[in-house]
Order: C-alpha cells, then sequence, then structure tokens
C-alpha cells in the first residue's frame, strides 16, 4: 500500500506580539519559523506508533506560540533533503528556527543520523549504507548557522531501540539512545528523550491510552507555561519524564545541551518580570560620576543588536563578572536589581585604540555568598550617549556549573595522574577540585569502557575548589596496571567523551 506523505506549509503572515521571544541580551528575532518531522510508516526497519502523532502535537504547540510551521510526515530521503532545503528557505538571519523530530534515530562512531522511512535493514558491516541513507544531526545545525539563524532549537524524540537488531542476524553495532552533543556551535539549544544509552518510552503501560510519547506529552505542555527560559522548561520536562518512567522502572532522563547567548522564552517574559508593555517609564536622567556629561537614558529595545552579555567565574574570593560589550565605551555602571544608585566599574592603565581614552574596566567582583539577582548594566557610549540599562541574570547555581564545566573542558589531560609510591597511585584531585559540575565520574582499568564508579566529595557553593580534608584523591592499583578510561556525566545530563590516560 502506497505511504501517504503530507507535506503542509502553513506561513503566519504576521507574530502574536505577546508571544515574542524575550532575550535579555542581543536582538530578538526577526520571526519563529519551524519545521516538524514524524516517521511512522517504515519500510525495512520496525515501524513506529506515535512519531506522526508527535509531530501533530508539536505543530500545534508551535503555532501557538507564535511560530510558522512546517509539517512533515512518513519522509524517504528525498522528501527529507526536499523539506529541508524548504526550511532553510524559510529561515533569514536573526529567525528563531526550531527543528522537531520523531522517529528512529541512530548513532554511529559518535554521530546521530535521523532515519527516513526507506532506510534499508543493514546488518554488521554496512554502517555506511545506513550514513548515506540517513541525515546527519550535525549538517542540520550547521545549515540552520549558515542560514543565520541567532537561535537554533533542535528537538529529538528519537532515543528508541536499535532498529536494526534481528534475531538470527548481527546487526550494526550501536546501543539504545543517539550519543551526547557535546560540542554545540553558539546560539544552538537541542535536547534529547532520553540521555546517553537510555531509551524512550512511547507509553507507560499497555493501559496507557495517550496518543503521544512519554517525552513529548511532557515537553509540548511545558513549553506552553508562561515565564521560563529554555534552560527551565528543559530541567522541569527531564524531571517529569524521569519521574513517569520510575512508575515503570524505566530510566528515562532527558538531556539538553545549551550554548544559547540570550535567555530565550518562548512564551512571555521571564516571571515577574513586567512586559515591555507595562514596565513603567524609566528613571530620569543622571550622571554618572567621573564620565562625561551624558543625554536621557535611552532603554533598550527588542531591536538592540549592541546589548552586553556577562561571563561568570568563580574563585576563592568569590565571582568574577566580566561583561562584553560591542560598542566603544567611554565609561561603564551598575547596580543589583531595579533599586539604588548606579555604581562605576574604574578604568584600566590602557587606552582604547577606538576611542583613544583611557579603556573602562569591563569587569566587577561580586561575594562568595551573592545571591541569585540581575545586574542592570549601562555604558556610555562613544558619542557621549548613555545606553540602558540593560538586565543581565546572575544564577550563582548555574553559572558555577557553567564555569566549572567549561574548566574540564579545557583541561581534559589534567583529569588523572600517576604517581609510584609503595605501588601504583592515580590521583583525581583534579576532578574533585570542579565537582560541582559533575554528577558522575566512571573509570575503566586497563578497558576502554568505564565500568567503575568513583566516589566524590558533594559541591560545597561556598568553597567549591576546596577539597574535604577527609576525602582521598587518589585510587591504589595493581602495579602492573597500564591505562584508565574516564567517562564524566556532568550536572546537566550530557556525557563527555571518553579520556584513556595512560601510566
Amino acid at each position: 500500500m502506497r505511504r501517504r506523505v503530507l507535506f503542509h506549509v502553513a506561513m503566519l503572515a504576521a507574530l502574536v506580539a505577546g508571544l515574542a521571544v524575550s532575550i535579555s541580551a542581543p536582538a530578538n528575532a526577526a520571526k519563529r519559523v519551524a519545521l516538524v518531522i514524524g516517521n511512522n510508516d517504515y519500510r525495512n526497519v520496525p515501524k513506529l506508533q506515535k512519531a506522526v502523532n508527535d509531530a501533530r502535537t508539536m505543530s500545534d504547540t508551535l503555532k501557538q506560540l507564535g511560530f510558522s510551521v512546517m509539517i512533515a510526515e512518513n519522509q524517504t530521503r528525498q522528501a527529507f533533503s526536499q523539506t529541508l532545503l524548504a526550511f532553510d528557505n524559510a529561515i533569514e538571519p536573526g529567525d528563531t528556527a526550531f527543528f522537531f523530530y520523531a522517529g528512529h534515530g541512530f548513532e554511529i562512531a559518535g554521530q546521530n543520523y535521523l532515519l527516513p522511512t526507506d532506510v534499508p535493514a543493514a546488518t554488521e558491516g554496512q554502517e555506511e549504507l545506513v550514513r548515506d541513507a540517513s541525515i546527519l544531526t550535525d549538517r542540520i545545525i550547521e545549515r540552520l548557522q549558515n542560514r543565520g539563524a541567532r537561535s537554533s532549537i533542535l528537538v529529538l524524540d528519537a532515543c528508541r531501540n536499535n532498529p536494526f537488531e534481528r534475531s538470527g542476524t548481527r546487526a550494526v553495532a550501536g546501543r539504545g539512545g543517539l550519543a551526547p552533543m557535546t560540542t554545540l556551535p553558539e546560539g544552538v539549544f537541542s535536547i534529547f528523550s532520553a540521555g546517553p544509552r537510555q531509551t524512550a518510552l512511547d507509553r507507560l503501560s499497555n493501559d496507557d491510552d495517550n496518543l503521544n510519547s512519554v517525552f513529548t506529552r511532557t515537553f509540548a505542555k511545558q513549553l506552553l507555561l508562561p515565564g521560563d527560559n529554555l534552560v527551565q522548561i528543559a530541567q522541569r520536562t527531564r524531571r517529569i519524564v524521569s519521574e513517569m518512567a520510575d512508575t515503570v522502572k524505566h530510566r528515562q532522563v532527558p538531556v539538553y545541551f545549551d550554548q544559547m547567548v540570550d535567555d530565550v522564552f518562548l512564551n512571555g517574559t521571564s516571571r515577574g518580570t513586567p512586559s515591555s508593555e507595562t514596565k513603567p517609564a524609566k528613571e530620569a536622567a543622571t550622571q554618572v560620576a567621573a564620565l562625561p556629561p551624558v543625554s536621557k537614558p535611552q532603554a533598550p529595545t527588542q531591536d538592540s543588536v549592541n546589548a552586553p552579555i556577562a561571563m561568570f567565574s568563580r574563585h576563592n574570593g568569590g565571582w568574577t563578572v566580566v561583561f562584553s560589550i560591542a560598542d566603544p565605551t567611554l565609561g561603564i555602571s551598575w547596580r543589583m536589581g531595579e533599586q539604588g544608585e548606579f555604581r562605576e566599574t574604574g578604568f584600566l592603565d590602557t587606552l582604547d585604540p577606538r576611542t583613544r581614552k583611557r579603556m573602562p574596566n569591563p569587569s566587577i567582583e561580586l561575594a562568595a555568598d551573592a545571591p541569585a539577582a540581575t545586574i542592570m548594566l549601562r555604558y556610555v557610549d562613544a558619542s557621549g550617549e548613555l545606553q540602558g540599562p540593560f538586565p543581565i541574570r546572575f544564577d550563582p547555581e548555574a553559572a558555577l556549573v557553567k564555569d566549572q564545566r567549561k574548566i574540564l573542558d579545557m583541561t581534559a589531560t589534567s583529569w588523572l595522574s600517576f604517581r609510584e609510591f609503595n605501588g601504583l597511585l592515580v590521583y583525581y584531585t583534579h576532578l574533585m577540585s570542579y565537582r560541582c559540575a559533575i554528577r558522575e565520574v566512571r573509570i575503566g582499568i586497563d578497558t576502554a569502557v568505564p565500568d567503575k564508579t568513583l566516589k566524590m566529595p558533594s559541591c560545597n557553593p561556598r568553597d567549591p575548589s576546596a577539597i574535604p580534608h577527609d576525602a582521598q584523591p587518589y585510587l591504589k592499583l595493581p602495579g602492573a596496571t597500564k591505562s584508565v578510561s574516564v567517562e564524566l556525566t556532568y550536572r546537566d545530563g550530557s556525557v563527555s567523551e571518553i579520556k584513556t590516560f595512560r601510566k
């Protein structure tokens, strides 16, 4: 019987004003465009029951959020390519692009492939057949980047069992689930329906008559709740799905990978923050001490392309916050929250070649126990106009995890070290120092498969890098040991590459 292929494109003429993306840093996207794909009717691998329904549910959800949605069902390789090309053509620089896929997905050598309905039934040694017949997820991200999308959101409900398993044959090598995507480019957010080596549930039991998978039914509802950014939506989805899966003794913890520069709110602004339509008028013009006279402060608008961003780093004495401002500046000032006086950051003993004046200090210090708050930042541009204030969200817990994760990624060669002392010792002091970003450490002794868990002290946010006096930061190993492999599971659920350290 011929497959029915539905390809419906509904491009909205105008976006719903109240559901615009709210971003605390640079400019908002010009418009929202989404591609939603669901594949059920596979010819040569097991069919699926709910992928098409999942795509339809996500299509309806995204339309409510102001997206122009393209929906495609039961895509062959050729149809899949044509659909992606149509999606490319709909994206313009500055847009928010949302890609959702429900269907079979498969990992080969650490890369994830989305399987069209005509993928062949490959067996052992035929990985190239699968690669050639499938869609590489990294290529989808690359295409969105090439089109200039400001924010790209990739959602994959594709973490199912190995579709190539057959009784009596040896299938293409691969575990259930998809490989983690830990090296996304800037401006990309991705969420998978299950973590590495996990599989996603279509239903909770034979009596579960919900038309959608466990992940999609949850994620779609969370998207429609107002006032949360993508990370908060992903965290809540992960908790709910995990708890639902636990009721049937199944391990499914959705995982997300965040490389967004901005906070993206798909349904309204941050909770507790008045919308642009209801914000009170900006405070009267004030002159910042020791800075040139300025005109009335200009409130950041949705088309502001040079709003500052911030990088947070934790050290023994507290927090250092470094601001990045695209415009040449004559002065920078800040305060915590909506009330109080602005404070200058001061100046460095160097000249800015763009202004030929002393360069403003782009950093501030915060106390180690500084609570979550909004930093209001403003600056004087080269023409003497005061820009801002711009809100920058400070979340100590999230900032600590992100900072330590970055350090661990940059210092992977230092995770372990060996020492000969009455035998062989392997030290993991470095991992203990940045344990606040780590959920679990697994190692393998003379094997490339980490199969043992290292016990780590709990994170102490007040002194995160300090190692407790009663902690033992090393293991005693047999003298004949040749290598130790390491795999980290981070707090956000993503998993590192396996690193091997040799004696």
